[in-house]
């Protein structure tokens, strides 16, 4: 394909975005019909597709047209590329620019505060009361590309043995210094899940903060741990790979969600009881709840949630969140810990959660809690860290 041709190809996605379709639905629906696109071919469409849904409204604004055409004209423009020379209708391009285009993007540009953030008006808001100040490297940040990071499984392999494995394969990867288990890539990030490393176990594709996390828990041989929202159980997995000794086991009200759980496992090399019934109150030592969110820390990422996310759906997720800590909490013995993380960066999804049921759980205070700013280490993440008294 051309570089034209993937123009084309993304138009039309972005396209069938707009109406309502997911991303990755429309992504892979294409690919499985056109199966003479090779890898590059697809990993081109689908960056061009992630930096239009990262950079919606300024992307529009910049060409004034409106449309996936008009976003991609956008992509275009803020690549320093001359939309004419993709735009020709030349061969499998989208067509030629008409006269109207050729004056709408002379005279159009991003003119105001919220185009530039890249987010709807009413996520802004929100931004704006929580960050104050940080609301422009915030949401500049949310309009970039997340890096890819590696959490290095201890439990078959160190940081040093890995990045060896790696660079084997033409990966190459930096240590990230405030966290002791992960490693970014920054080279060749799409042979990472058809490496050595990852078959083996050695890997995990993890965001940093995510790990982060994981480190602020403290878990000690002899524990017995739940990870209370396991789903896909990437945070278990980097649980019982960091600590040796300890009893992990994993739920979600979800079982299809947590089945692949028991093969990643396995391919890790630790061991992870699976529960198939609700866990027994007042029998564990750490309960993890990785609540469900919004995922506004991780919009890098999965730049469509932004734009999916409803004022209905948030007031609905903090009214989960509430919940599923309320239930979690019942899990915990006297003297252990209850971890409440998010991949958020709504206080009211966060430290205020907390301090909501910290006011209706006089057994549990506050030990510590941390927000994990986008970009140091990675996504944005939020983990308290309380104690149920003895």
């Amino acid at each position: 394909m051309t570089p034209a041709a993937r123009y084309a190809v993304a138009i039309d996605i972005l396209d069938d975005f707009l109406n309502g379709e997911p991303a990755e639905k429309s992504l892979s629906n294409w690919a499985r019909k056109n199966r003479y696109a090779g890898s590059k071919d697809r990993a081109g469409v689908r960056d061009i597709v992630f930096d239009c849904l990262r950079n919606l409204r300024s992307f529009g604004a910049q060409s004034g047209i409106e449309g996936g055409r008009g976003i991609a004209i956008g992509h275009c423009l803020a690549l320093n590329i001359d939309p004419a020379d993709m735009f020709s209708g030349v061969g499998y391009a989208p067509s030629a620019l008409c006269e109207d285009e050729i004056i709408s993007i002379a005279q159009s540009g991003v003119s105001t505060l919220f185009e530039k953030a890249n987010l709807p008006d009413w996520v802004c808001e929100i931004i704006k009361v929580d960050w104050k100040g940080d609301f422009e490297q915030i949401t500049r940040s949310l309009s970039n590309r997340a890096p890819v990071d590696l959490r290095v499984n201890l439990a078959k392999a160190s940081i040093d043995s890995t990045i060896d494995v790696l660079a084997r394969e033409d990966i190459i990867v930096e240590r990230v210094t405030t966290v002791s288990t992960a490693l970014r890539v920054v080279q060749n990030p799409r042979r990472v899940a058809g490496s050595t490393a990852f078959a083996q176990g050695f890997v995990e594709l993890q965001d940093s903060a995510s790990q982060a996390v994981i480190g602020l828990l403290g878990i000690q041989a002899g524990m017995r741990v739940l990870d209370y929202c396991a789903g896909g159980g990437g945070k278990t997995l980097a649980m019982a790979g960091s600590a040796q000794g300890a009893n992990f086991d994993a739920w979600d009200i979800s079982q299809a969600r947590l089945a692949p759980l028991e093969d990643r496992a396995r391919r890790a090399g630790v061991k992870v009881r699976l529960l198939d019934t609700p866990p027994m109150p007042a029998v564990y030592d750490l309960v993890l709840v990785d609540a469900p969110c919004s995922g506004s820390g991780s919009w890098r990422r999965n730049p469509d949630g932004k734009w999916r996310l409803t004022q209905e759906r948030l007031l609905e997720l903090q009214t989960l969140q509430a919940e599923v800590l309320r239930a979690a909490s019942k899990n915990v013995k006297a003297g252990g810990t209850l971890a409440y993380a998010t991949c958020s960066i709504f206080k009211r999804e966060n430290g205020q959660q907390v301090e909501a049921f910290l006011a209706q759980s006089p057994d549990f205070s506050l030990i510590k809690d941390q927000e994990f700013y986008i970009g140091e280490p990675s996504d944005g993440f939020y983990c308290a860290i309380l104690e149920k008294q003895l």
